[in-house]
């Protein structure tokens, strides 16, 4: 395979119908970092033909659990075996730190383990009792079909492990479209999967833009399902285009989370010292790129200054740079159409009364990076407030009760995660029980698991990735009545 021959279809790469290529770019010096395919409508229409054939007439659905999981196995072992190679594509390709991308490499594997326990512990079906010796009667999940799968671009590997691992676990087949700013760990993932005996046709690959090939995936009507990681524009574009098919949707469309800080919280240097470096983490990793970034912050009134200031104190101090030097904390953005839209955020807050604490400018030197910048001073009305920004910038709100700390944190279109810090136990709890997000960390952000369920209320999506419900996601359910003493029912007289 060359840099041009990135498009993966019914087992073979190739170069794009049109012979389009893309540079991808290094986020860190703006540099070519390597070039793709740039693929169209028609390498589309054969990825899913390619797909819809291993799918109708294939070996893949039927090949029995064990196997599958086998394969699923097979491919975590040889991520193990590739971690450093994946981690530094990651780093390189998005901008993320190396360590960062390390761990990527690792919680993908993570994933591709844990589909393949949950296909092969379950039994064969759920028994119905139909209140006859006489009939038999099971409730049995198949695989959708043909799967559409399109990433986003700030965790690239990640992400394609939601949705390829719970697909293949299934038996389904599917057309992997990723983000066309970070598509290279996505296409080294693909040639794993046919490393690890992945029969030809089952993962089909196309790079390119959105529209077309996201466009026509979610409209073709040969493909059952599409799960769309992404933003919220696109999800309803995605929605619309899948509708005259009725093929089922999952969308996950990002967040505007709070990290709700109560002054109990505070009452120890250590709680103080932890609450301010979780808040930094849930802010900042990534540069904000993550979809639960802990981009509202909103502190119990009393504390509010002190806890600000050491906030922005330590975010001014945090060290930018190329993500493979090991001194580095903190990356470029991916783009520089990413780096002036975080800009625009947040000159639109400053006009409307934000008080700048720390960053909110651009670094000197090459490269889409941008300073870690806490706005304080903020309130609902506020754009920045409102819309997921997805960058590195943290607004500051203040609360005086409990009450209305809740209706802060739920006062947004959107509900994927969000977090309380306290002492008290039993408030933890309470205050989390009201809180209407998909995620909700007690003194804790940003950790996920893989057999607990993803996803958000609201404009944050629908449906969930992970837990038993992300492998449900990928399938059908068929109710299988057998009448074993059949006979006539002389509803007609005849």
């Amino acid at each position: 395979m060359s840099e041009q021959t990135t498009i993966h279809i019914g087992g073979s790469w190739r170069s794009a119908v049109s012979g389009a290529t893309r540079e991808i770019l290094d986020p860190a010096d703006a540099t070519v970092l390597a070039v793709v395919a740039e693929g169209g409508v028609a390498d589309t229409d054969a990825a899913v033909s390619a797909a819809r054939a291993a799918f109708d007439g294939g070996e893949w659905p039927q090949t029995p659990v064990q196997e599958r999981a086998a394969l699923l196995r097979r491919t975590a072992d040889l991520l193990h075996r590739d971690r450093e190679i994946l981690g530094l594509l990651e780093s390189r390709d998005a901008g993320k730190t190396l360590e960062e991308g390390r761990v990527d490499v690792d919680c993908v594997a993570d994933a591709f383990r844990y589909f393949a326990d949950l296909v092969v512990g379950e039994g064969g079906g759920r028994v119905v009792d139909a209140g006859t010796p006489d009939v038999h009667s099971v409730v049995v999940h198949e695989p959708v079909g043909v799967c559409a799968l399109i990433t986003p671009w700030n965790y690239p590997l990640l992400q394609a492990s939601w949705k390829i691992a719970p697909a293949l676990a299934a038996g389904n087949t599917f057309v992997l479209k990723p983000s066309e700013i970070t598509p290279l760990s996505t296409v080294a993932l693909i040639g794993l999967l046919a490393e690890a005996g992945l029969p030809a046709g089952v993962a089909n690959l196309v790079t390119g833009p959105g529209d077309p090939v996201g466009a026509r995936l979610a409209a073709h009507p040969d493909v059952d399902l599409v799960s769309f990681t992404g933003g919220l524009t696109s999800g309803t574009k995605v929605m619309r285009a899948a509708a005259d098919s009725v093929k089922k949707v999952a969308l996950e469309l990002g967040g505007k989370n709070p990290n709700v800080v109560f002054a109990d919280a505070c009452n120890t240097e250590e709680g103080f010292d932890t609450a301010v470096d979780q808040a930094l983490n849930a802010a900042f990793m990534h540069s904000g790129q993550v979809c639960s970034a802990g981009s509202r912050l909103i502190v119990e009134e009393s504390v509010a200054e002190r806890f600000v200031a050491e906030l922005a104190r330590r975010a001014d101090r945090i060290r930018l740079g190329r993500g493979t030097d090991p001194d580095v904390e903190c990356g470029p953005l991916v783009s520089a159409a990413q780096r002036e839209r975080t800009e625009g955020y947040v000159a639109s807050a400053l006009a409307e009364g934000a008080v700048l604490r720390s960053g909110g400018r651009r670094p000197d030197g090459p490269g889409y990076f941008y300073r870690p910048t806490v706005l304080d001073g903020c309130h609902r009305g506020m754009r920045v407030v409102r819309e997921e920004v997805f960058g590195p910038v943290l607004t500051v709100e203040t609360f005086r009760t409990e009450a209305e700390a809740v209706a802060l944190a739920n006062d947004t279109e959107y509900g994927l995660a969000g977090a309380v810090w306290t002492s008290d136990p039993g408030r933890g709890r309470r205050v989390a029980g009201r809180l209407r997000h998909g995620t909700v960390w007690i003194n804790d952000f940003h950790p996920y698991l893989p057999q607990a369920e993803w996803g958000g209320f609201g404009k944050s999506g629908i449906g969930r990735e992970l837990g038993p419900s992300g492998l449900a996601e990928y399938r059908e359910t068929k109710h299988v009545y057998q009448n074993l003493a059949p006979r006539p029912v002389r509803w007609f007289a005849g």
